[in-house]
């Protein structure tokens, strides 16, 4: 089915590091009365690597395996990306005759073999990495800002930040690149897929001076003030331009809080154990909110067990399309469990780097290793799991499990505190349903190629496109390729 220009928009809101339950602590500024459908307990989505890179790649392309190495945030050095062979979701909506962009982050390789628009974006104003920085330009350049094709500045530059203060205009720049964007495809009457990956809860935290000091969570929660500002401004946009009841709009996140910046620079998980950088729940469930005014019933929630990698298959559907048949699809089609309520069991499966940490299948959970962080680490006060010491689960040496995982209930105990005994029925019978779909899922998978791996300094962001023009371009220091190190 080709799209017509009334067909579904699939609109996809990211903001990084946001806690599963409302952080802010104040009334919302920009969501008043939005009839939102929440998913799960306290927002059930998961992704499946313990950190944001791979997780940006989960929504965008069909499988789960495409960014193998050892997973982490990608830093300039990383020599690696997006392969080629990877179809992204905008790429196939493109067919379709869909116009995409990408506001925001972008994360899945900085060299421009990865340029997003090189992988179906159309448009993208933002960054290839996290605005990380300052830096002196000469042991590290400051992250580019792109609009499409060529670099706009850099951050703390052209784009500051003040790391003092947390002022920084981002979101608000951001936000008019969405309204903007969305404004041009209704008057062409196009179909649109936008992804807004906004990063201002991402340490280090930002909030633009109209919101700083209004909420009673710090900066953090000043910043998702205003990031929930901008999804009513988005929302508003749609209704005033009488499209929105033909737009989908997913809001979700790529972890949970990072609690190693708390409690100035994160949020808080709740009941869930530990936080970002971690496969417990705190750092795996994250906001899961859709909204499409006239097909998903307002105010309800739904239990459907989901995943980031779910939101490529659902947004094909919306469009009419197939996903690509030469390759295993991991993504559910999450419409019939929002649009008819129908539930479907499936496993979800938890990766640090190529490690098969755990495993969840209804409601219980398998844990094959336990790791919170390194003990040199720990000791040095960086901590994933602050005030939150779980005797055996909570470990900083990598405990093996896999003879007798710890299988927790996670419906009696979300916060995994309390462990099945090993000699009981419900441990027994939980385990040979788990072992079975983790057999399953290690013999469907296909290796790749290993794209974090390698590091070299001469691949950071030295000379972007389009430096020359603004006169930004800086000498890049020897090329020394080297096996990256991923302390986590």
């Amino acid at each position: 089915m080709r799209p017509t220009p009334c067909a579904p928009h699939p609109g996809r809101l990211c903001s990084p590091d946001v806690c599963p339950s409302a952080p802010a602590s104040t009334p919302p500024t920009g969501t008043p009365g939005t009839p939102w459908r929440r998913q799960g307990e306290a927002g059930r989505a998961r992704k499946c690597p313990s950190a944001a890179a791979p997780t940006r790649a989960l929504p965008l392309e069909p499988g789960g395996h495409a960014l193998c190495g050892p997973a982490a945030y990608t830093p300039q050095e990383i020599v690696g990306g997006i392969p080629d062979p990877e179809h992204l979701l905008p790429e196939l909506l493109k067919g379709a005759g869909y116009a995409s962009k990408i506001v925001g982050k972008w994360h899945l390789g900085h060299r421009p073999q990865f340029h997003p628009l090189k992988h179906g974006f159309d448009e993208w104003f933002g960054s290839p990495n996290c605005h990380f920085g300052p830096y002196d330009n000469r042991a590290r350049p400051n992250i580019p800002v792109y609009r499409d094709w060529e670099m706009v500045g850099r951050f703390y530059e052209e784009f500051p930040i003040n790391l003092k203060t947390g002022e920084s205009n981002l979101t608000q720049i951001y936000l008019q690149e969405a309204l903007d964007f969305i404004k041009r495809q209704q008057a062409a009457r196009r179909p649109f897929f936008l992804y807004w990956a906004i990063d201002a809860t991402h340490a280090p935290v930002y909030a633009s001076r109209a919101f700083l000091g209004t909420s009673q969570r710090g900066r953090y929660g000043d910043a998702v003030r205003e990031i929930d500002d901008s999804v009513g401004r988005i929302v508003g946009l749609l209704r005033d331009l009488k499209i929105a009841g033909n737009t989908f709009v997913f809001f979700t996140s790529d972890n949970g809080a990072a609690l190693v910046s708390a409690p100035k620079q994160g949020g808080s998980n709740g009941p869930f154990l530990c936080g970002k950088q971690t496969t417990f729940e705190g750092g795996m469930r994250e906001p899961a909110i859709a909204w499409w005014p006239g097909h998903i019933p307002a105010g309800q929630v739904s239990h459907q067990l989901g995943s980031v990698m779910d939101l490529f298959t659902t947004s094909l559907s919306l469009a009419g399309l197939e996903p690509p048949s030469d390759r295993a699809i991991d993504g559910l089609d999450l419409l019939p469990a929002m649009l008819q309520g129908r539930l479907t069991e499936r496993p979800i499966f938890y990766y640090r780097g190529n490690t098969l940490m755990a495993a969840t299948l209804g409601q219980y959970k398998a844990h094959f290793w336990t790791w919170t962080n390194s003990w040199e680490e720990f000791r040095q006060g960086v901590d994933f799991c602050p005030g939150q010491n779980v005797s055996g689960v909570t470990t900083h040496s990598q405990e093996e499990h896999t003879k007798l995982p710890l299988i927790f209930h996670l419906g009696r105990d979300p916060g995994e505190r309390f462990p099945l005994s090993f000699a009981s029925t419900e441990y027994l019978d939980a385990l040979r349903k788990i072992t079975l779909v983790v057999q399953q899922h290690q013999e469907s998978l296909v290796p790749g190629q290993p794209q974090l791996n390698v590091c070299n300094p001469a691949v950071m962001n030295w000379a972007p496109p389009g430096c020359e023009k603004l006169g930004k371009c800086l000498t890049p220091p020897e090329s020394v390729p080297e096996k990256c190190s991923w302390p986590h």
